[in-house]
């Protein structure tokens, strides 16, 4: 599991669409976004942040719903549409007119959606643990995995600890449910018309995650590299931070 998070330079919250989305922000230089997994919050970029935040200016965003951001008083389903709007609704708040992207999970897919649907705000874009439609997730049995239980477990319990209104945990877990189960997705076109600089990744034993889709999705997108790391799952920003945070840092900082 990650460490505590650093002090951040500044944070705040942000009201977009009926929405209060939280962010933070880390260091100097250029914007680098870090968008967290389903259910989760931005605190667990916590073994990434003090990396890139030596060469970029960081910020992490908690997602609609979740961590410290609240859902929408306009009952607007969460999809990952709606949690790339909110995005874009921060950057403008923050005046970043561009920005790189890290994303993990239901973080890559926003990262994702906003490369396709607002590619003018996206400068370098590093998605691990996604995919791009159903075919991309393995079949789950009658449990998750051991890790998947244990995120889960902390899941809930830093969202008793951050949320506003704790007691709205069932409500967003039922609204996350249905994005779960039932990507949007994207087509092959929509990631070849994706134009930034990307890198695809995973970890060798992902548990949720088909890797021949990963590796399909590095070959659509235009140029896109493909990095998976050995002896990590779904979770080998927490497992292997050391390869993890080099990886980003050298995408991040190679010449184009």
């Amino acid at each position: 599991m990650p460490p505590a998070m650093p002090s951040a330079d500044k944070k705040g919250e942000v009201d977009v669409a009926g929405s209060k989305i939280y962010y933070a922000i880390y260091g100097k230089g250029d914007p680098v976004i870090l968008l967290h997994g389903g259910l989760g919050n931005a605190d667990h970029f916590s073994n990434q942040v003090p990396q890139l935040a030596g060469k970029f200016q960081v910020i992490v965003i908690d997602s609609r719903g979740q961590g410290r951001s609240t859902m929408s008083l306009s009952k607007t389903p969460l999809t990952y549409r709606a949690m790339a709007d909110d995005v874009i609704g921060v950057m403008d708040a923050l005046r970043i007119a561009k920005a790189s992207f890290v994303g993990w999970s239901d973080g890559g897919e926003i990262a994702l959606r906003i490369a396709v649907d607002h590619p003018e705000r996206v400068d370098r874009l590093f998605v691990f643990g996604a995919n791009y439609d159903a075919h991309g997730s393995k079949p789950r049995g009658s449990s998750n995995p051991p890790t998947f239980q244990a995120y889960a477990v902390k899941c809930k319990s830093d969202f008793m600890k951050m949320a506003k209104n704790p007691k709205m945990y069932d409500q967003v877990l039922d609204a996350l449910l249905p994005v779960w189960r039932n990507p949007a997705g994207f087509t092959k076109d929509d990631l070849r018309s994706i134009k930034a600089p990307t890198m695809v990744a995973d970890g060798d034993h992902d548990e949720v995650i088909v890797l021949d889709q990963v590796a399909e999705m590095s070959q659509l997108i235009p140029n896109a590299k493909l990095k998976i790391f050995t002896n990590t799952s779904h979770f080998a920003l927490w497992q292997d931070p050391k390869t993890f945070n080099q990886t980003v840092l050298d995408f991040l900082t190679a010449p184009l």
